[in-house]
């Protein structure tokens, strides 16, 4: 929907040297862009379905900082004048351009959260407002008027050339610029995700070329690019952000290639309602797809973190009771089977209601993560530690024995009590062995608990000073 530009991500840092790179590569991918672009121009009305620039634009300066707008402006001056031929008029254009994305790129760090709008829905749909529909409208609004003053057009079609232009922006912002925050830094995919991803992308490339070539159901009374939805819904759910984002790339470019080529249910015997048709489309789709993902990820996420939160200790970041619990339990399955022992250990932190009565609870509190890091650092990969309640913990060590389950828990006991901090914090431990001191979950606790309560009781633990 727009006569040219191009630009591009650059992938530098903001110092002074590496900012004007950026600008370089911005100009020039820019309009390298633009007049790739150019070529699928609309009819001989000249304007394009969807405007990548827009959305490249915006996502580099979401990413570098608006101290490389000078590319977008350089960018797309070239590109205009290479167009028209028209200093004037590619001037506007291209200042145009370069405040749309500079106003965008403001809105969307000032309320969307900048490049991270993609990480939440209510994000997404604020990035959508403030970028794809209210910064594009400066852009649509000093083009087309300065295209309409040069003569390039008749003032009688501003309306619509101002929709066509607008929407291009919008759908470039909505379709590219998420494509770059997405999978500028994402994690990799394996092979077999790939692959899969790949599939699907097949699959919405093969369903979209059924629809857009007019295969199903060509008509105004039947809407058959409907059945392209659900593979997108597809790619949400299975995919995520950046699997929605190439799949409905992958279907806009059919939809652009069949509607061009006047197949598919946009096709009409009136260009510009074609036009609005195909662009309308492809925006809402973008939106729909790109906030489902976007929902969908959130609720793993916290359904993640809730699930982490029921077997994981608040204070300490170590597992809890329940987790304990459900380990020691398939770790005594594990031995029925294999009838290998493994050893027991419950910890006890000494004295810890005199560190909070003279020196807070804060103090206190510091004193249970010390003993918790202390864990995680002498366990193995292999074993389970928790906080078992209030200042007790346990260990669970597969393929151990009573003299190594004592070992072990001596020597944790000797660095919390020569780990320096102040003040100093020493332990009672219980060693019980599976199968000798129990068989079930409540005989290991119980022989445990006896065993440390007899070392508490005889101070025959290693201990510091107080």
């Amino acid at each position: 929907m727009k006569l040219a530009r191009s630009e591009n991500l650059p992938a530098v840092e903001k110092t002074p040297h590496n900012s004007s790179l950026a600008v370089a590569v911005l100009a020039a991918v820019y309009f390298i862009t633009a007049r790739l672009v150019v070529g699928v121009a609309y009819d001989s009305s000249q304007t394009i379905p969807v405007w990548p620039c827009s959305g490249i634009a915006l996502a580099a300066l979401l990413l570098r900082g608006n101290s490389i707008w000078p590319g977008i402006l350089i960018g797309s001056f070239a590109a205009s004048f290479m167009a028209t031929g028209s200093v004037l008029t590619s001037t506007a254009i291209a200042a145009g351009n370069s405040v749309e994305a500079l106003v965008g790129a403001w809105l969307v760090q000032r309320f969307a959260r900048g490049s991270e709008a993609m990480d939440r829905t209510r994000d997404v749909l604020k990035f959508v407002f403030f970028a794809a529909v209210a910064s594009t409208a400066i852009s649509a609004t000093v083009g087309v008027s300065s295209l309409a003053w040069q003569g390039f057009i008749e003032w009688k079609n501003w309306g619509w050339m101002w929709m066509a232009w607008w929407l291009a922006d919008a759908t470039g912002d909505v379709l590219v610029a998420p494509l770059i925050l997405l999978w500028r830094a994402g994690r990799r995919l394996n092979w077999r995700r790939f692959f899969e991803l790949s599939i699907l992308v097949v699959g919405v490339v093969a369903m979209g070329a059924v629809v857009f070539r007019g295969a199903l159901l060509n008509g105004r009374r039947y809407p058959p690019e409907f059945f392209c939805i659900p593979f997108l819904i597809w790619a949400a759910f299975r995919f995520g952000r950046r699997g929605a984002v190439a799949s409905m790339l992958a279907l806009a470019g059919t939809a652009i290639w069949g509607t061009m080529n006047h197949f598919g249910p946009f096709a009409t015997d009136r260009p510009n309602e074609s036009l609005i048709l195909l662009q309308s489309f492809l925006g809402v789709c973008g939106v729909m797809t790109l906030a489902i993902a976007t929902d969908v990820r959130q609720r793993r996420r916290a359904e993640r973190e809730a699930r982490s939160l029921a077997v994981s200790d608040p204070v300490t970041g170590l597992g809890n009771y329940r987790r304990l619990v459900d380990s020691l339990e398939r770790e005594i399955k594990r031995a029925e089977r294999t009838g290998r022992p493994f050893a027991f250990v419950l910890f006890d932190l000494n004295d810890l209601k005199k560190i909070n009565d003279v020196h807070g609870h804060l103090v206190g509190t510091r004193a249970l993560c010390r003993f918790a890091d202390i864990l995680r650092l002498h366990s193995r990969s292999i074993d389970t530690v928790a906080r078992y309640g209030g200042d007790e913990f346990a260990v669970i060590l597969p393929e151990t024995d009573r003299n190594g389950g004592s070992h072990v828990s001596a020597r944790i006991a000797s660095v919390l009590a020569t780990d320096g901090e102040q003040p100093g914090v020493s332990v009672s431990f219980g060693v019980a062995t599976w199968p000798d001191d129990g068989r079930t979950t409540e005989e290991l606790f119980h022989a445990a608990d006896n065993v440390l309560y007899d070392m508490k009781r005889g101070r025959g633990g290693v201990h510091a000073i107080l």
